[in-house]
């Protein structure tokens, strides 16, 4: 199903299903973009660029990229960091560079060594990040003067802070297209709804873009003060011809190559937008009807190659995204062709009816992020969390606390490095089994049975362990079981050996190798 040959051979459902995630997609990738600080366009062009590019080279039959919910708060802050959406999106082509070699040295495991309450707590923290941050669109507060105070970056606790003003400054026609939105959105999640044949194929967030114009449009004519103007709406430039659709494209500053910023920036996103896509990749495969296994090396470079393509035309990074993948996987999509078919309709729908997504309200994106950044950071996500115990529940909660007080990175690192040291002090519990066996051996006989694998991280449970032996004991340290054990266990074990003559303990090792310690054997 992967080869490009048979891309043309289920046209019956991938047309479809394309259709439903264009529906799906349009609105996400203005609302990222929107919520990225981004130019609006540069959301439709990552959508054009996941969907044709990326979908052309994926070995995934069922996943579909475009702009990210997981990037919103690395973009937002490089862009301000940089200074520039045009060194910004430098920085977005290097990351593409840095993809495309994961991809080439079979990098494609590196999900596999997060710890799941790490991906989680990332998630969450975005989530949380990301309701923050539309609060303002909500409320209806889009002027450019008011909105830079109200905007808040990870850890600007001053405008977070700001947020209770809104009280004296909101937009009433906002705040009600934003209940109303966000109530259909929860009930477009309920068991009737999906169980109702003809309401389970309308996007709930197509729904919302159209009852927010036709609400709008009804206060123009009926309650004229409660009208959103053209700030409080999408504005993307309109198209007349070919050439000016190209005009709209920005490129890369080539020149900023030597800020060291960009190249960090640049390696942020290639690590978050490999590991979302290979989280998301993984989800989409559990979902496809048929079990299909996709490649994640091939997805990286596919995914490099899109982010390069993005950054040299003026679109936001990409990944994988689970949303749009369900709603592939769910409407029936059989090969990548329902991902072409549904960037093709990204283009078509900027060439040809920009002045209908012009009447967007901006409080319809901002209802469909909050729902995105709740599902995100949902209050039974927390509580599965504690349940599993403090192991899972404990990093899971340091990454979200890093993420919204410092920024993406540090959040990661300090949830890693909690996950770590629990991984630690497991080593340290399970490196071996001590046992007194009274009638195999003798009264004072003590067999120590080292684990299947015991590396560096077991010595320090090892050598506790044999402090504590009583002296004129009979030791037997047993590794019939292992597989590795790492030369500081055999040291450890050839001073005990050692040493333990002038304790009056006699030492028999089973399969251990003997090892030469400072000049002794």
């Amino acid at each position: 199903m992967n080869n490009s040959k048979n891309i043309f051979s289920h046209l019956g459902s991938d047309l479809p299903s394309g259709l439903v995630v264009f529906l799906v997609a349009l609105p996400l990738c203005l609302g990222i973009a929107l919520s990225s600080g981004a130019p609006l366009f540069s959301g439709i062009i990552a959508g054009i660029v996941g969907g044709i590019v990326v979908g052309y080279l994926s070995g995934s039959s069922t996943s579909v990229s475009g702009p990210a919910a997981g990037l919103t708060v690395i973009v937002l802050n490089a862009i301000a960091d940089l200074g520039a959406f045009d060194i910004f999106l430098l920085s977005v082509v290097l990351a593409g560079v840095f993809q495309i070699i994961l991809g080439v040295a079979k990098a494609g495991i590196i999900g596999y060594y997060f710890p799941t309450s790490v991906i989680k707590g990332m998630l969450a923290g975005i989530g949380i990040i990301l309701i923050i941050k539309q609060i303002p669109y909500a409320f209806g507060v889009n002027e450019t003067q008011n909105l830079a105070k109200y905007i808040p970056f990870v850890n600007d606790w001053e405008a977070v802070m700001d947020l209770r003003n809104l009280a004296n400054e909101f937009d009433f026609g906002a705040l009600i297209i934003t209940i109303i939105s966000l109530t259909i959105l929860i009930l477009w999640d309920k068991p009737f709804i999906k169980r109702n044949k003809v309401l389970k194929v309308i996007p709930g967030p197509l729904l919302v873009v159209i009852l927010g114009v036709a609400i709008n449009k009804f206060f123009k004519f009926f309650v004229p003060n409660l009208y959103l103007d053209f700030e409080d709406k999408v504005i993307l430039p309109k198209v007349q011809s070919w050439d000016g659709f190209t005009d709209l494209f920005m490129f890369p500053d080539f020149t900023a190559i030597s800020n060291p910023d960009v190249w960090v920036v640049a390696f942020t996103i290639a690590i978050i937008a490999s590991l979302e896509t290979l989280l998301s990749l993984e989800a989409a495969d559990k979902i496809d009807p048929y079990k299909r296994v996709s490649p994640p090396n091939r997805e990286l470079f596919a995914q490099g190659t899109g982010n390069i393509v993005n950054g040299l035309v003026g679109g936001l990074p990409v990944t994988a995204v689970i949303v749009r993948s369900s709603a592939n996987v769910t409407s029936g999509a059989r090969t990548k062709m329902s991902a072409i078919f549904h960037g093709l309709l990204l283009v078509l729908s900027v060439l040809l009816i920009p002045s209908l997504l012009n009447l967007i309200p901006l409080a319809c994106l901002a209802a469909i992020l909050l729902q995105v950044g709740y599902k995100l950071a949902k209050i039974s996500l927390f509580k599965t969390q504690a349940r599993l115990g403090w192991d899972q529940f404990l990093p899971f909660v340091i990454t979200i606390l890093g993420i919204v007080i410092f920024d993406l990175l540090i959040g990661i690192g300090l949830g890693m490095g909690v996950a770590i040291v629990y991984i630690l002090l497991r080593n340290f519990q399970n490196s071996h089994v001590l046992s007194a066996r009274e009638n195999v051996d003798s009264p004072d006989t003590l067999r120590i049975i080292l684990s299947e694998e015991v590396s560096f991280l077991n010595k320090g449970s090892l050598i506790k362990t044999l402090d504590e032996i009583p002296d004129g004991k009979h030791v037997i340290i047993d590794g019939s079981n292992s597989k590795i054990i790492d030369y500081d266990v055999l040291e450890v074990i050839e001073n005990f050996r050692i040493n333990a003559k002038e304790r009056g303990i006699e030492v028999d090792t089973i399969k251990i190798k003997s090892v030469k310690v400072g000049g002794v054997h």
